[in-house]
């Protein structure tokens, strides 16, 4: 056997394991001050085949980074993760990715758009076409497929992001604050759509939020972050059942998990409030004295 196949027995991965990150560090290096910030520090965390995994956790802590390292856009300074047991360094077409932007090419249809993937890893239109018809109807928006970006609302913009991600018909779902500039009766909706889009595809999801109730209402897990330099606090399951609709958020099993996530990271949250505040204030120049008049 082979020393990674030893390495793997030895972590006790199983079977059913679809995304493991490994001991995960990540600095950055600050070149005005030659120091190094420290964003990530051993993170390790098992995601299973088809589970919805929400990340919860302060400002700074580090959510977008891992992220990214789980996608392959940047690599992590010490640690790995495996899909599938296999690493991975860079990306790949496993791996869907929704931004919190929706970065729509506003010359392009949502068609178009959505077939942007595809395009680009030279399918034959003859192959995404139909999937790209399928995903558009997947995520609500059958009959507009000729319709621009700026002749959408932001709710439909994201569908077209999302459908975007699903068209290269990814294994893993990676969602970076999807819904944080939707409005709140949007975001509701879109949230109880993004439910039944994963009832029905069963991608293994990692969703990133800023809302409690929304990491919960989404998730099989919620996994909680501490303060930068960002390690894992605490994995909760959601021992409430599927499927859920939007009055499951006033169960009294909802806002007591809510409020120990919430009791979690309070502290933190407010420390970082601070940090950012002293970060800013240290950023800006001096004001100088008003002059004084004889």
């Amino acid at each position: 056997m082979t020393a990674q196949g030893l390495s793997r027995l030895s972590l006790g991965s199983k079977p059913d394991t679809k995304v493991e990150a490994l001991n995960l560090y990540k600095d950055f290096e600050n070149r005005r001050q030659s120091s190094t910030i420290q964003v990530l520090q051993d993170v390790s965390v098992t995601v299973r085949a088809g589970e919805f995994l929400s990340i919860v956790g302060p400002s700074g802590c580090g959510k977008t980074t891992l992220l990214r390292i789980f996608a392959g856009l940047i690599p992590a300074s010490a640690g790995s993760v495996l899909y599938d047991g296999e690493p991975i360094s860079g990306p790949s077409s496993k791996i869907g990715f929704v931004f919190q932007s929706d970065n729509l090419l506003p010359w392009r249809t949502v068609r178009d758009n959505v077939a942007l993937g595809p395009q680009m890893r030279h399918e034959k239109s003859r192959s995404y076409a139909p999937r790209v018809t399928a995903m558009l109807e997947l995520v609500g928006l059958s009959g507009f497929e000729d319709y621009f970006p700026h002749q959408l609302s932001g709710g439909m913009r994201q569908r077209v992001n999302l459908a975007r991600a699903l068209a290269i018909q990814p294994e893993v779902l990676l969602m970076d604050e999807p819904f944080a500039s939707l409005d709140a009766q949007t975001r509701d909706i879109m949230q109880e759509e993004l439910l039944r889009i994963w009832r029905e595809t069963r991608n293994t999801v990692i969703f990133i939020t800023h809302q409690i109730d929304e990491a919960i209402f989404l998730a099989d897990r919620v996994m909680i972050m501490r303060a930068r330099p960002g390690s894992v606090q605490e994995v909760c399951p959601v021992e409430i059942e599927r499927p859920r609709s939007l009055e499951m958020k006033r169960d009294p099993r909802f806002t007591k998990l809510a409020d120990h996530i919430w009791h979690g990271i309070e502290r933190q949250v407010r420390a970082s409030i601070v940090q950012e505040q002293l970060a800013t204030m240290r950023a800006q120049p001096a004001a100088m004295e008003p002059s004084t008049r004889e």
